[in-house]
């Protein structure tokens, strides 16, 4: 495809190409068939939105899209942040979604991918005790948001209606 959008910076990859022009070579054996298989998928893909980028129309629908897809996944993950539930995993979910199209989105879930997986790794070199301690503070955490949600959002206060229970019973 020669035209304006190859000038641009928009023209599709080469039959089994990806974006850097190098042929993906998939592993050997049960599990290479799969990283394979799975590569095929996101050439798919990949060759798939650069089609519809390379359409100066597709490539605005592409972002709205993209952008009011991103923006309702995280929309309900902030919701979601104070319960008890995948808050966090959907804004970085819409997060993976605003990545396909904006480049801070992708800087931005690479930061947190970095501090996710140093923390993991910090969390899991602890002893047993600070674990232990680790784990229950985010317990209090949760349980403390969940009963102020609760409280503040829905008038139902769960500590006085246990204290109460406690006391007449």
């Amino acid at each position: 495809m020669t035209g304006k959008t190859e000038k641009r910076g928009y023209g599709v990859p080469e039959n089994g190409r990806g974006r850097d022009g190098l042929r993906d070579r998939g592993a050997e054996g049960a599990a290479g068939v799969q990283v394979a298989e799975r590569r095929v998928r996101w050439r798919r893909l990949r060759t798939t939105l650069e089609l519809i980028r390379a359409n100066p129309t597709g490539r605005i629908a592409l972002k709205v899209f993209i952008s009011v897809a991103g923006a309702l996944v995280v929309a309900i993950g902030v919701v979601l942040i104070p319960l008890p539930g995948p808050g966090w995993l959907l804004v970085i979910a819409g997060l993976g979604i605003w990545a396909v199209e904006f480049h801070w989105a992708k800087r931005l879930l690479g930061f947190t991918r970095r501090h996710v997986q140093r923390w993991t790794r910090w969390a899991t070199t602890r002893p047993l005790p600070l674990r232990l301690v680790l784990g229950s503070v985010g317990l209090v955490f949760v349980g403390t948001v969940v009963w102020l949600s609760l409280k503040y959002s829905l008038g139902i206060d769960v500590v006085a209606r246990a204290l109460h229970y406690l006391a007449t019973n």
